[in-house]
């Protein structure tokens, strides 16, 4: 592993009233243990996994290819300063790596294009073609079995959004093959029962407080799914 632990740093925290330091989550857990190749966040929407994912790429020195926001009525200043006031441990230094999303995506790619003008040379780190000619979910996994390959640090927020089931299970595969190999660490805020089953990771579950590990069979996604497809009628209605 590259990262061994995130400390959240609770004195410092400015205020507990406003998001994201009043988030209960945030505000009990000392510590987040990183032991295994693939840490997943998971939890509901609103329970801060997102949020922390971004505060620990930040303070990893990874950058995170943010487009420009449009005026909006209400601004939270606060919202992207979490990485202020949480600390990291490495294991032997910091090392280079990625923050994916699928809603940024297409702002990454299109500055990859603009390089791959320049020299085909920039495309060979991401499958060897033009990212965004692809459908999202072609292009996404042609940056997953490419860019995974470099030693990193990978940060993957909610990337099942853009994949099929198949192609969730082929980003699986991937996580699997690359976390195996040594080289890469990843820590995935997700909601896809299919990427939290990868063997030999760690889920961390955001609805308790503290966030603590949970077993892949106790995740409310998991049951949710469960009881969806063994008692499909009750959900639907029909008979």
């Amino acid at each position: 592993m590259h990262l061994k632990e995130v400390r959240f740093l609770h004195k410092s925290f400015p205020f507990t009233t406003v998001y994201p330091f009043n988030i209960e989550a945030f505000n009990k857990t000392s510590s987040l243990s990183l032991q295994n190749p693939i840490t997943f966040f998971v939890g509901e929407n609103g329970t801060g996994k997102s949020t922390l994912l971004r505060a620990i790429a930040k303070k990893s020195g990874i950058h995170i290819w943010e487009r420009t926001e449009g005026t909006r009525m209400q601004v939270n200043k606060y919202e992207q300063l979490l990485h202020r006031f949480i600390d990291v441990t490495w294991s032997n230094g910091p090392v280079p790596g990625s923050f994916f999303a699928s809603e940024i995506f297409n702002t990454f790619a299109e500055v990859i294009e603009e390089w791959g003008v320049v020299s085909k040379e920039h495309l060979k780190h991401f499958g060897g073609k033009s990212l965004i000619s692809q459908s999202h979910g072609q292009g996404h996994m042609s940056y997953f079995k490419s860019r995974y390959r470099i030693k990193g640090l990978y940060f993957l927020d909610e990337p099942e959004n853009a994949l099929s089931p198949k192609r969730q299970i082929e980003l699986l595969t991937v996580l699997k093959k690359m976390s195996a190999q040594g080289h890469a660490q990843f820590i995935v805020a997700t909601h896809s029962p299919i990427l939290l089953a990868c063997p030999n990771s760690t889920l961390y579950s955001f609805d308790s407080a503290p966030i603590c590990p949970i077993d892949y069979e106790q995740t409310g996604h998991y049951k949710l799914y469960r009881d969806f497809f063994t008692e499909r009628r009750q959900f639907t209605g029909s008979d």
